[in-house]
């Protein structure tokens, strides 16, 4: 399942790019169809072939009508704008939503059939170590830089074993449709000849540059970068130019680019004489293209490159340096499914430019470039500039169209020469800088955009109406509304691990891997401590829950970022996993004794679901925020508790 429901995030991802920014969209999706699965068991003996079919229809339909995304979309801001080719959101969305669930739900249902044969907690124990299994392998996948149809030929295997039937009719509808998907994926892996990167598809392609041929370089197919000779972007696009311009230190000995990509602004400034590049890429593939730059820089003595998040490397560095260049950093692409949080959230806050500022030699400089297509957005990054380091900075806007802009600030006022480009201010209506807390750049005001609303609302819709079409009565799950909150409260969470670890450790697939494993060995620890020895009460577990939650309020991210690393990791790991912990050992407790393992559980799944739909309000609130809204759902667990549980669950 859990396989299943990383691939599915991926690929879909990289076809439509409207996933490429509502990964969750397909998350929900999944739990959807895994609850669902659970609900169905004892509704029907047939084999789930519904599932491969599913599968192997929804691959061709993305293949066929693949979609590039409107970045146009009101309340969301990208870089740069593109027209829509492919189905219209309002059509692709939903059935991409509507498959993930069927397809996910076929798993779940052959999952859910074993929990009756076995104890409550020895079948969630082989289910998490499933879990496990299915991250590290699929972990192990984005390790070598495998294609998606290694995916698919996994996926059709573990079909086959599942799903191997006795007579023809049955076998054909296993095989034909893992024949579609593999097929259909090796076509996609042979023709585009992509490189799959752990966070994108990425393809290239030649086109003229100036008079020159140059490497066009596209990630999910969206235009993302050109490995263009210095010379011709020197002379073609002036904002290049200009980080060099407005430093009044002339000495280039040490740079530090972030988002150094295919190698372009690391061969500028080796033009510019620098002494020494440190060149900071997140994404291997686009690295390891610009072994393929015209002007070679990264054979250049003078250049050291790191394959990993730019804030994190500001933060674990001690290096000083002359010159900090924020290169076009734009993702293009969210941390995980479980969060908004894209990778390039954390190097925009006012916290990340005062690590910035904190790396800087005496008269050094801080710049940042890119298009960022509303002028607001150059005030907000530009005020947040002067909140980090103290004084106005250098704003040039080198073009109005598109907001193509450079903002650059000295250690010191001293450090940099504006001249006529020095910052007016912030015009009434600009928003206040993004915090790490709320690292949302391209919000503009603090609300849930329009969009999110009604895509949450209907898929709460849908899944109210698939769960009483596919499970029957509501009334089976409502002795375990406990169960559904604990549910929401376990995917909140999540995401506050998720997006935790992301600031204090980097954005990189490698460190959300590791997250998303550690909390699955945290509720793993959790059911085996609970099946080996006698655990407290309910009520006191909750009251450890309480301790946790109110511990993780109470540490500051700052705090725990000017730790050393090692016992960074050890502080972040007791504040994150104990309220996991302590929550699930509840959850074992708790299931454990519910007289109807598939339902408890499948109710448990759904509110997962809803608890990804409340992760959203993280825009309102922050994603510290996000403890107390868990923290008001594990009340109204505690609340929701069959009576006889508060009296006598001593005896359990």
């Amino acid at each position: 399942m859990l396989f299943l429901e990383l691939a599915l995030i991926r690929w879909t991802g990289s076809n439509i790019v409207h996933l490429s920014y509502f990964t969750n969209f397909v998350l929900l999706g999944s739990f959807l169809g895994i609850g669902l699965g659970f609900l169905r068991v004892g509704r029907t003996k047939r084999l789930p072939y519904y599932s491969p079919i599913t599968l192997a229809a929804l691959v061709l339909i993305i293949l066929l009508y693949p979609v590039t995304v409107d970045r146009n979309t009101e309340g969301v801001l990208y870089w740069t704008s593109l027209g829509t080719t492919g189905p219209p959101p309002w059509l692709i969305l939903p059935v991409i939503f509507c498959a993930a669930a069927v397809i996910l739900m076929g798993p779940a249902e052959l999952v859910g059939r074993c929990f009756p044969e076995l104890s409550r907690l020895e079948a969630y124990r082989y289910d998490l170590i499933g879990s496990l299994t299915g991250i590290a392998l699929f972990t192990a996948l984005s390790f070598l830089s495998a294609p998606p149809v290694v995916w698919g030929t996994i996926a059709a295997v573990a079909y086959a074993a599942l799903l191997w039937p006795p007579g023809l009719p049955g076998k054909i509808l296993v095989v034909l449709p893992s024949l579609i998907v593999v097929g259909a994926l090796a076509s996609e892996t042979l023709t585009a000849g992509a490189l799959w990167s752990p966070y994108y598809k990425v393809t290239t392609k030649d086109s003229d540059y100036g008079g020159t041929r140059v490497t066009d370089i596209q990630v999910n197919g969206i235009p993302h970068q050109q490995a263009v000779p210095a010379a011709q972007r020197l002379e073609l696009e002036r904002q290049y130019a200009l980080p060099y311009e407005r430093q009044a230190k002339r000495s280039l000995d040490d740079v530090l680019i972030v988002g150094a990509g295919s190698g372009t602004d690391v061969a500028i400034a080796l033009s510019k004489g620098a002494k020494h590049v440190d060149a900071v890429e997140i994404d291997p593939q686009l690295r390891g293209l610009g072994d393929r730059h015209p002007d070679r820089p990264y054979a250049d003595p003078r250049v050291t490159t790191h394959v990993t998040d730019g804030r994190a490397f500001l933060e674990q560095t001690g290096k000083k340096y002359d010159l900090i260049l924020f290169a076009l950093p734009d993702s293009l692409t969210l941390v995980s499914g479980a969060s908004s949080l894209r990778l390039e959230s954390y190097l925009f806050t006012q916290e990340a430019m005062q690590a910035a500022r904190a790396q800087l030699k005496p008269g050094g400089t801080f710049s940042m470039y890119n298009y960022y297509r509303e002028r607001w957005l150059v005030d907000r990054l530009a005020a947040t500039m002067q909140a980090a380091f103290g004084h106005t900075p250098c704003v040039d806007v080198v073009t109005e169209a598109g907001q193509q802009a450079v903002i650059t600030a000295g250690v010191t006022r001293d450090a940099q020469v504006c001249g006529p480009a020095e910052w007016a201010g912030a015009p009434p209506g600009t928003p206040e800088p993004s915090p790490d807390d709320r690292p949302f750049l391209y919000l503009k005001d603090r609300t849930i955009p329009p969009i999110y609303i009604i895509t949450l609302s209907l898929i709460l819709i849908v899944s109210l109406l698939a769960v009483r079409v596919v499970a029957g009565p509501y009334e089976r799950m409502r002795p375990y509304g406990d169960l559904f909150l604990l549910g929401v409260g376990f995917l909140l969470l999540e995401t506050k691990s998720v997006t935790g670890f992301a600031l204090l450790f980097g954005t990189t697939w490698v460190v959300n891997a590791i997250v998303f494993a550690g909390v699955l060995v945290a509720v793993l620890a959790a059911v085996e401590v609970t099946r080996r020895f006698r655990m407290p009460p309910l009520p006191v577990m909750y009251g450890v829950l309480a301790a946790g939650l109110l511990l993780a309020w109470l540490v500051p991210n700052a705090w725990l970022l000017g730790l050393p690393v090692p016992l960074r990791a050890v502080a972040a790991v007791a504040v994150a996993f104990l309220p996991i912990f302590a929550a699930n050992v509840v959850f074992a407790k708790r299931f454990a004794d519910s007289p109807d393992s598939t339902t408890s559980f499948g109710a448990n799944l759904l509110g997962a679901m809803v608890g990804g739909c409340l992760e959203y309000f993280a825009l309102l609130v922050g994603y510290q925020g996000l403890l107390i809204i868990a923290a008001v759902v594990y009340l109204g667990a505690f609340v929701l508790l069959p009576r006889v549980r508060k009296g006598v669950s001593a005896a359990s």
